[in-house]
């Protein structure tokens, strides 16, 4: 639950503030730019100067969202305010927190993973939200910000690709009650819900088929893992943003707690990471510095052998 103070003071802060810029972590999903697009719609009606970054492009899916033409890789604005949606450590903002974050008078976390790295002067933190949109929510209330419904269908893309259509077990009875709010503001939900699940380009169809044709497990079925190699992408033109939702898919098939799925970067592998019940794979990529929630995570590890298998061993314990 977030803390009434916090909440005060996050309020506080960003009233006193007249330019406010707000980033996302790179490789941003949909609770990210939702999150992104809803709080800096919501604070320019209050009249704030805002500026909208993302150091890495946002998923072609999502660039028809109300909002998302003003976002920009960065500014060279110096900012009163700089406020973080969905990152758990400074690291995940990119070249923008040296560039952006540390120049600002102040800088606001609004987050709900589990592990964190906590970097800026005030937080809004629920590790029990279903989504950071859910936060975003509770603070354009307490602004008195009216919530149309255009900030309503970004704020709902945050819900519904956070969740995996509500099918995650931080769901709770309060991410429905916004939900039914968000709904009657407006929004268009059957149309927000086909461009979320039911349109798909066909490099990513072709290289989530290629993935999951590629699936191999380990411990006897319980962990899956596959990868996709450079080449890969490059032969399709695809993008990395393609087979967000394989590591999910595989985390669908009987019998299988852990999840991992590679996606080749010259020397490094960018490692996403699922599991099912108790088992904590947030803590398996902490180890490799990145992060997440207990069971979505990611990481990035050197492309070799060695630290593959390093990865698989300290998988296999976690069983």
């Amino acid at each position: 639950m977030i803390m009434l103070e916090n909440l005060v003071k996050a309020k506080e802060t960003i009233l006193q503030a007249k330019t406010i810029v707000i980033s996302c972590h790179i490789n941003p999903d949909g609770d990210a730019i939702g999150s992104l697009l809803s709080l800096g719609l919501g604070l320019k009606a209050l009249g704030k100067k805002v500026y909208m970054i993302s150091e890495d492009d946002i998923p072609k899916k999502y660039k028809c969202l109300p909002g998302a033409k003003k976002i920009k890789q960065t500014t060279d604005k110096k900012c009163d305010l700089a406020i973080s949606v969905d990152c758990s450590a400074k690291d995940v903002l990119g070249n923008n927190f040296e560039k952006v974050f540390k120049p600002a008078q102040k800088i606001l976390e609004i987050d709900h993973h589990d592990f964190r790295r906590p970097f800026g002067d005030v937080s809004l933190i629920d590790s029990n939200a279903a989504a950071v949109g859910e936060i975003i929510f509770i603070l354009l209330k307490k602004l008195n910000a009216k919530i149309t419904s255009e900030i309503a269908e970004d704020i709902l893309t945050s819900l519904i690709v956070e969740t995996d259509s509500f099918r995650l077990p931080k769901v709770r009875a309060f991410t429905f009650k916004i939900c039914e709010y968000l709904v009657d503001s407006g929004v268009n939900y059957p149309k927000l819900a086909d461009m979320i699940f039911w349109s798909k380009s066909k490099e990513t169809i072709i290289l989530s088929g290629l993935a999951l044709s590629r699936c191999k497990f380990l411990k006897r079925g319980k962990i899956a893992w596959s990868i996709i190699k450079r080449k890969d992408f490059q032969r399709m033109k695809g993008k990395e943003e393609d087979v967000d939702a394989v590591a999910d898919e595989m985390r669908s098939i009987h019998d299988v707690k852990i999840t991992i799925l590679f996606r080749e970067n010259g020397s490094t592998l960018r490692v996403s990471l699922r599991s099912k019940g108790k088992i904590n794979v947030a803590r398996l990529a902490e180890y490799y510095g990145g992060g997440g929630h207990f069971d979505v995570a990611g990481c990035f590890i050197p492309n070799n052998k060695r630290a593959i298998n390093d990865l698989f061993n300290r998988a296999k314990k976690l069983l």
